[in-house]
C-alpha cells in the first residue's frame, strides 16, 4: 500500500470518530502521531550510529513501547494513556545541557491535542501508521516527503488554514533566485509549515553541501518562527523529514510581538525568504513594537518593516506581497520609501491571478531586494499563464518550469543586471519615476494594452470575486462601526 493511500485510509478512520471535527483537526491529529512515528524511526537510526545515544523521551512514552505492537493497548486504556500520561509527559520534557531534543518535542506538543474519543479507532489509526510507513527505507523516505506535501495541500482547502501553504513552484523559484550559500543564515519569520526552509535545505544540499562538516553547517543555518500551533507542528515534522535532526531553530512564537529595537546585530541574517500572512490584522498593541511612522495593524506591512531591519548589510530577501502593497498609500508609502532608500529593490515578478487559489484570489507579487544600497531602478517581470491556461487550479497548479524564462532573463546582481533587456514581459522604472508617482509601484506592463476578456465564464468569475471582496469590506465596516458605537456608549455611560 502506498503512503498516500495509508494516509487517506487513516483520514477515513478518523471521520468515524465523534471527537474529530473537520479537516484541520484530522490533520492536527494525524501529524502528532506521524511525528512520534517518524521520530522513533529516526531514533533507530541514531542508536545504530551512536552507542551512547539516549532518547529524550521517557521509555514508557516512546512509540515503540506503547504504539508499535498491533495487539497493544486499545480502547479506554489507550485513550487514558494518551490523555493522562503521553501528552503530560511530552509537555514536561526539558533540555539536558546542550541537548535540545527534549525542548523541541515539548514545543511540538505544547499546543497539540488528542481529538479522538474512541480508543479502538485510535488503535486502528496507529496500526495503519505502523504498517504503512517506515521512514528508514530510502524510497519510502522520498514518498513520505511527497505525501507530506499532499497533507500541506489538503490544509489549503481546510478553511482558512490555506494561509500556511505557498505553492511549491513559487518557493522553489524564490530560493533559486536568492541562491543561499552553505554558511549563510536563512530565516523565514512567518514560516508556516516550513516550505521555504525545506526548499532552502534542498538547494544548499544540491549545490553546496558536499561533506559531513557541510551537513553540520547547513543544520545550523536555518531559522524559522511560527505563531500558530498546527503549522509549527507541521514545520518541525517537515524539518525532521528533511534531515534536520534537532530542529530547535523552528520557534513557536510571534516574531512581531518583540519590539523592533530589541533585534540587535547578532539577530541579523544573510537571507530572508517569506510569504508573510496578508489581509490579516494583528492584535491590539502589537503595532507599538514598531516606530511611530510604521505603525499599522496590517500583518504583511509589519513583517516587511521587520524583514528590512533583520537583514545584514548585503543581505538578500525574496518576499510575497499582495498588489495592495504596491499601490497602497499612507503608511505603505512611507514603508516603500524606506524599502527603496535602505535596499535595492531590483526586481518585482508580477504573478497572474489564481496562484494561491482556492485560498485567495488576491493578485500577488514577488519582491527581490538587497539591503545596504538604495534603489536606482526597479525591473518588473510579468509572469504569463502557460500556453492554453486561463487560470490555475488544484488539478493544474503552477509548475517550477514556468519560471525558466525569468531565470534565463535574470542576469547577475554583481554587474547590476547589465544583461537584462525589456521584452513583452519585462520593463523597468527609474527611482525618479517611482518618486514622481508617490511611490506607487503598481506599474502596468507598457508593452501590452489593457487586457479585456470577453469570455463569459471569466467575466462571471470576476464578478463573483468582486462581490465577495465587496461583502468582505462591508463586514469589516460593520464591525468597525459596531466597535465605535459600543465605545461611544461606554464613554457616555461613564
Amino acid at each position: 500500500m502506498s503512503i498516500s493511500t495509508t494516509i487517506k485510509s487513516i483520514q477515513d478512520i478518523m471521520r468515524k470518530d465523534a471527537g474529530v471535527d473537520g479537516d484541520a483537526q484530522r490533520i492536527g491529529q494525524l501529524v502528532w502521531m506521524l511525528f512520534l512515528k517518524i521520530y522513533d524511526d529516526r531514533e533507530l537510526e541514531w542508536e545504530l550510529m551512536d552507542d551512547d545515544y539516549h532518547s529524550p523521551i521517557p521509555e514508557p512514552l516512546r512509540w515503540r513501547n506503547w504504539a508499535a505492537d498491533p495487539e497493544g493497548i486499545t480502547g479506554d486504556e489507550l485513550k487514558a494513556f494518551v490523555d493522562n500520561q503521553l501528552f503530560p509527559g511530552l509537555q514536561a520534557l526539558e533540555s539536558h545541557g546542550d541537548d535540545y531534543r527534549g525542548v523541541v518535542i515539548r514545543s511540538v506538543f505544547e499546543d497539540a491535542y488528542n481529538y479522538m474519543k474512541s480508543g479502538q479507532l485510535m488503535r486502528q489509526v496507529i496500526n495503519k501508521l505502523q504498517e504503512g510507513i517506515d521512514f528508514n527505507k530510502m524510497q519510502e523516505r522520498h514518498a513520505l516527503g511527497d505525501a507530506y506535501e499532499q497533507i500541506l495541500k489538503d490544509l489549503q482547502s481546510a478553511g482558512n488554514a490555506g494561509e500556511f501553504y505557498t505553492p511549491r513552484a513559487v518557493t522553489e523559484f524564490m530560493v533559486n533566485r536568492v541562491d543561499p550559500k552553505l554558511d549563510e543564515v536563512v530565516m523565514d519569520p512567518a514560516c508556516g509549515t516550513g516550505g521555504f526552509l525545506t526548499c532552502t535545505i534542498e538547494h544548499k544540499r544540491k549545490h553546496y553541501a558536499k561533506t559531513p562538516q557541510d551537513a553540520t553547517i547547513l543544520q545550523r543555518s536555518i531559522r524559522g518562527v511560527e505563531k500558530k500551533p498546527l503549522p509549527h507542528l507541521l514545520a518541525t515534522t517537515n524539518m525532521i523529514l528533511h534531515g534536520i535532526e534537532v530542529p530547535n531553530q523552528i520557534r513557536h512564537d510571534n516574531t512581531l510581538a518583540r519590539p523592533l529595537i530589541s533585534w540587535g546585530p547578532k539577530d541579523r541574517v544573510d537571507v530572508i525568504v517569506a510569504n508573510p500572512p496578508f489581509g490579516g490584522m494583528e492584535e491590539d498593541g502589537i503595532e507599538t513594537n514598531f516606530p511611530q511612522a510604521f505603525r499599522t495593524r496590517e500583518t504583511a506591512d509589519l513583517f516587511l518593516t521587520l524583514i528590512i531591519h533583520l537583514l545584514k548589510d548585503g543581505g538578500r530577501a525574496a518576499v510575497v506581497l499582495p498588489d495592495g502593497f504596491l499601490f497602497g498609500e499612507g503608511m505603505k508609502t512611507r514603508l516603500k520609501e524606506k524599502l527603496l532608500t535602505e535596499c535595492d529593490l531590483h526586481t518585482i515578478v508580477r504573478l497572474p491571478n489564481g496562484v494561491f487559489a482556492p485560498y485567495t484570489s488576491i493578485k500577488t507579487n514577488l519582491l527581490f531586494f538587497t539591503k545596504g544600497k538604495p534603489t536606482k531602478e526597479v525591473w518588473f517581470y510579468e509572469h504569463p499563464y502557460p500556453e492554453g491556461y486561463k487560470s490555475y487550479s488544484k488539478t493544474k497548479p503552477m509548475r517550477f518550469e514556468e519560471f525558466e524564462p525569468e531565470i534565463a532573463w535574470w542576469g547577475n546582481e554583481s554587474d547590476g543586471f547589465a544583461s537584462r533587456e525589456e521584452s513583452e514581459f519585462a520593463w523597468k522604472a527609474s527611482l525618479e519615476d517611482i518618486q514622481a508617482r508617490s511611490y506607487n509601484l503598481d506599474i502596468k506592463n507598457p508593452h501590452q494594452g489593457e487586457q479585456v476578456s470577453h469570455d463569459p465564464d471569466e467575466l462571471l468569475q470576476q464578478y463573483a470575486e468582486q462581490q465577495k471582496e465587496i461583502q468582505k469590506l462591508r463586514d469589516q465596516l460593520k464591525s468597525i462601526l459596531a466597535e465605535a458605537l459600543a465605545g461611544n456608549r461606554d464613554s457616555e455611560s461613564a
